[in-house]
């Protein structure tokens, strides 16, 4: 029961990644430094869920800790708490820098995480595939969740421009299409090279295919026709109404991202 709880919870730890990453999306200059203190502290919270989960389930006494992984989750807490913090004063050079380390340690800590379910050897197509599948997924919570705050914002700042929705609706669909790519090319590659990621993709297609056809239609299929009526609507231009779809949006993608997680689970494969 770990392995299944730890696939689950990893949810959060993608969504405070990714949300971190979305940050940089959205001009710093342009937007009031409220917009990204509450948005921070969001994603902190969720960082803060998920390590503290993993601490958790490391102390069950049928789980097989893995220290280091904690302890560049626990860096990228830290580094996102110092983040956070630095955005209520006035030091604009250890934003800066805070935000730079966030972001490396963001990517390290999801490159760690993969190495716990990738098969096959470390040289082979999973070395790259199982990281890049868990950052697009990430990058996938970060930027819906993001639109989302953004969106609110609008209700805060009524003289904001539209531009920086706009740019966080391309943002969201350049992710979407870059994970479904992704997806496909993950199958396609460790279904071509013998091993036990091949035969973890045979036992998908046998014996959880419908699985991963809901896993496409109901997540990134579904985020993608969202994200044309976002894109419609900021056309008008309408906040309130694309921030409702991006509304909608974030249950498509959290969908998409669950069952995902349960391939995950059955099958090992970063999905």
């Amino acid at each position: 029961m770990t392995r299944f709880s730890e696939c689950f919870l990893l949810v959060f730890g993608q969504l405070a990644a990714g949300g971190v990453i979305g940050l940089a999306v959205p001009p710093f200059a342009v937007i009031e430094r409220g917009f990204y203190k509450s948005s921070a502290a969001v994603f902190l919270a969720a960082a803060l869920v998920f390590l503290i989960g993993k601490g958790a389930l490391a102390a069950r006494p049928d789980a097989v800790p893995s220290p280091f992984e904690f302890v560049i989750w626990g860096a990228f807490v830290m580094a996102l708490g110092t983040y956070t913090a630095s955005l209520w004063g006035r030091r604009p050079r250890l934003t800066a820098r805070t935000y730079t380390l966030t972001l490396f340690a963001a990517v390290a800590a999801l490159g760690v995480s993969s190495t716990a379910y990738r098969l096959g050897p470390a040289l082979g197509p999973t070395a790259l595939l199982y990281p890049l599948g868990f950052v697009l997924s990430a990058l996938v919570l970060g930027a819906v969740a993001t639109g989302m705050l953004l969106g609110h914002w609008y209700l805060i700042d009524l003289g904001l421009s539209i531009e920086p929705l706009r740019r966080l609706q391309r943002y969201y669909t350049t992710v979407l299409l870059a994970q479904l790519a992704v997806l496909v090319l993950t199958l396609a590659a460790l279904a071509a090279h013998p091993g036990p990621a091949r035969d973890a993709v045979q036992l998908l297609w046998t014996e959880h295919a419908g699985l991963l056809v809901l896993r496409v239609v109901l997540g990134p299929l579904a985020a993608l026709g969202i994200g044309v009526l976002i894109q419609r609507t900021l056309q008008i231009p309408q906040t309130m109404a694309a921030t409702g779809l991006f509304y909608i949006a974030i249950l498509a993608v959290l969908v998409g991202e669950m069952l995902g997680r349960l391939i995950l689970f059955r099958t090992s494969l970063p999905l």
